[in-house]
């Protein structure tokens, strides 16, 4: 077909090609050359993948098998930010600090560089863990699970996310947004795990299903999440309202109503919600609030917030990390993202802007009923959102957030780094312990 539309535009009958895609027989070609075209493009993708997980990477492990492993050093694994993302900072810091630990960073930068340096980066990856004694990870990656890792190594998921929300993984075989089960299985995407870290048991069967960890000698342990220890101190609030007050002044004196919506679509083509109403939210609340915005990392094209509503609302997406902002928020307004896990721990009203509730559970899912787990009200409109604010000292229901809370963070208490260097390390830790002067 596409000779046909090239010679139609040469000819300049475009009106005609518009005429002739309508008839039955003509769209029933299209659809079966559009199939095609789809099915050599994964049968390529899929070959391409084969040859550099089970061949490129297994070959690059195991050139270094003839190496000693390190018994301190420490790779720390973040595959698509260009730094370590909060997670992991915790645990960094206390083992840069306080312990004699030989410490190595590997940035894969899976979504901001191209496939060859990505590619790359992987192989030095791997290379680097093939002599390393500990490993820690805070999100799926195809290439760490590609290969054989040496008993010694203790490999420990930190995963980055709270609770257990929309589907990932495994969970979301053969639903639009994964990838078929046949796929997930032969390149899987949570190999060679000793630990998974998570917020509460309540969570412990999310995590087995959508890592594929039935039958696997990977341990789920509650131990809570490590960046929340930060929530739990008086100096990280008031460094974030601090922090908030010198970017944006106008807020000083008032409270703040965040929105921090999760994306749309595939983690590349990533988009952000746009259907919040800043001129309606500017009319209710610009004498007693700021509104701000988070949006989820992996968007790239973000909505401006127009002139006339600067003092009031503002992006804060690339000022203030979403830890901080929580610290922040008097009211957080969300839909799908496991950041209302975090929330809950300051015990603050949250409301659940869900206005595309069926769509997103036919794209993604979740691994509770959405509106048995939501510890907010769940509104489809602008209208239904301003009229909860303005009365939110009758209808906000606190010991619904705090029930909510106890079954899904009862492990984050402001000591998880504690537990998890504890059940990593076991004895090393005193062993490697920096001596003080």
């Amino acid at each position: 077909m596409g000779f046909v539309k090239i010679v139609i535009r040469i000819l300049g009958i475009n009106r005609l090609w518009w005429k002739v895609k309508k008839l039955p027989l003509i769209k029933k070609i299209i659809a079966y050359n559009k199939k095609k075209k789809k099915e050599r493009k994964k049968a390529f993708n899929r070959i391409r993948m084969e040859k550099f997980l089970h061949h490129t990477i297994r070959d690059a492990y195991n050139s270094c098998l003839d190496k000693p492993v390190d018994e301190r050093k420490v790779v720390f694994i973040e595959p698509r930010y260009d730094n370590l993302s909060n997670n992991f900072n915790e645990i960094y810091r206390i083992l840069e600090n306080e312990y004699d630990f030989n410490l190595k960073v590997c940035l894969l930068r899976d979504i901001s560089v191209s496939r060859e340096e990505y590619e790359q980066n992987c192989i030095d990856m791997v290379k680097e863990v093939a002599t390393a004694k500990y490993v820690f990870l805070d999100e799926a990656s195809r290439p760490f699970s590609a290969f054989e890792k040496r008993k010694e190594t203790i490999v420990t998921q930190l995963w980055h996310a709270c609770g257990a929300f929309k589907k990932f993984g495994f969970s979301t075989a053969d639903l639009i947004f994964g990838s078929d089960a046949e796929s997930l299985k032969e390149f899987p995407f949570y190999g060679n795990l000793n630990y998974v870290t998570v917020s509460s048991p309540e969570v412990t069967w999310a995590y087995e299903e959508a890592m594929l960890l039935e039958d696997k000698n990977t341990e789920v342990v509650a131990t809570g999440v490590s960046r929340t220890d930060t929530f739990f101190r008086e100096e990280t609030i008031k460094n974030a309202y601090e922090k908030l007050y010198s970017l944006m002044p106008s807020a000083k004196g008032k409270k703040v109503i965040l929105y921090a919506p999760t994306f749309r679509g595939r983690v590349r083509k990533a988009k952000t919600p746009d259907k919040l109403d800043i001129g309606a939210f500017y009319a209710e609340f610009s004498d007693e609030y700021v509104l701000l915005f988070k949006h989820h990392p992996f968007v790239k094209s973000r909505p401006e917030v127009a002139d006339e509503y600067k003092g009031f609302a503002c992006d804060m997406t690339e000022y203030m990390s979403i830890d901080e902002l929580l610290c922040a928020a008097d009211i957080c307004i969300s839909d799908y993202s496991s950041l209302v896990f975090e929330y809950s721990l300051f015990e603050r009203p949250l409301v659940f802007f869900a206005y595309d509730i069926d769509e997103y559970n036919d794209w993604r899912g979740f691994y509770y009923n959405y509106d048995e787990l939501t510890p907010g009200p769940v509104y489809k409109t602008n209208e239904e959102i301003i009229n909860y604010i303005k009365n939110i000292d009758t209808m906000f229901e606190r010991q619904q957030v705090i029930d909510f809370k106890n079954k899904f963070m009862c492990s984050c208490d402001g000591h998880a780094t504690e537990r998890i260097l504890k059940l990593v390390f076991g004895s090393a830790l005193e062993a490697n312990k920096r001596a003080k002067y």
